[in-house]
């Protein structure tokens, strides 16, 4: 019987600002009482990058760039939603496809899952190309913008711009070894916006319960993501003594610790670097993460990465990959 071939990346590539503000520059600073001051010196983040296109004009920059770079022809286009969609009614997703020309690829959205969607985009991904042998490539596309006219999230982080868009190739590399996922929808309107009060100008996202958020939530967190992370190995059959290095989204420093110390895994500095120059870049961290760590070059072919990936949704997400 014939060895399955596995699901990889093909090519990622990442679309990120020249220009670049302090938290303290930012205009929404000035309407900051001192607690969220205070919470934003903590985040860990120097800079946040600033572009000035769309959302869904980011993704189709993304992948119309790694498309002439690599020549790849994806069947099969999957948009990770930005925070907000840039036109109601109309579809986000058939723009970045038209604009990034992409003939044939019939395209879809992965939303309300917040920072979660790019995993769960890898993952559909993944299962669209065990499906149809006929299928070649699957391409994920993100593009990180606020939703309004603030950055600073507060409890969460503060937000930067950018976009990313990778493709998934059978016998690409890393492999796709594990994946699992798991969301609570008791919390699913725990942060929203009033959008029909007002025009974008006066958008402003609310956290309905700050205690909430960092109590409650905090310890679903811990408990859904570390038993994630075991069940993961398990479906990999490794132990976690396997594991290379550890990958999370970019929120804040705090957060890092929190999770070094509950998984009793190291979070690669790669990831304090990219929180510290971009500041939190929504599903795109992930993916941002992993291309870099791949970057720099230290990992050898067989190593294992475990890439954790969260939102306030409340969504979880664990993927094992092996390079």
């Amino acid at each position: 019987m014939d060895t399955p071939i596995g699901i990889g990346i093909g090519d990622v590539g990442i679309l990120l600002p020249d220009r670049f503000v302090t938290p303290a520059e930012l205009a929404d600073a000035e309407q900051l009482d001192s607690g969220q001051r205070e919470f934003v010196e903590r985040t860990g983040i120097q800079t946040v990058g600033v572009l000035d296109e769309e959302a869904r004009v980011l993704a189709a920059r993304a992948v119309r760039t790694l498309v002439a770079d690599t020549g790849a022809d994806p069947d099969v286009l999957v948009l990770a939603a930005p925070r907000s969609p840039d036109v109601l009614l109309g579809s986000d997703v058939a723009a970045v496809q038209a604009a990034a020309g992409l003939q044939r690829a019939f395209g879809f959205t992965v939303d309300g899952l917040g920072c979660v969607g790019s995993s769960a985009a890898w993952a559909l991904g993944a299962d669209l190309l065990r499906a149809d042998p006929s299928r070649s490539s699957v391409v994920i596309a993100h593009a990180s913008r606020p939703t309004g006219p603030d950055r600073v999230r507060f409890p969460v982080t503060v937000v930067g711009d950018g976009a990313c868009a990778m493709t998934l190739v059978p016998g690409g590399r890393p492999v796709l070894r594990a994946h699992r996922a798991e969301m609570d929808g008791q919390f699913h309107d725990l942060f929203r916006v009033d959008y029909k009060a007002g025009p974008a100008y006066e958008w402003r996202e609310v956290c309905d319960n700050v205690d909430e958020y960092r109590f409650k939530l905090a310890l679903h967190s811990r408990d859904r993501l570390k038993r994630l992370v075991d069940q993961v190995l398990v479906d990999a059959g490794v132990d976690a003594g396997r594991v290379a290095a550890t990958l999370m989204q970019n929120v804040t420093a705090g957060a890092f610790d929190f999770y070094e110390s509950l998984l009793s895994l190291h979070i690669d500095d790669v990831c304090r670097e990219n929180l510290r120059r971009y500041g939190h870049l929504g599903a795109m961290d992930v993916v941002l993460n992993l291309r870099d760590l791949l970057a720099r070059g230290d990992l050898s072919r067989g190593d294992l990465v475990l890439v954790l990936n969260n939102s306030q949704v409340a969504a979880w997400a664990v993927t094992l990959w092996e390079v």
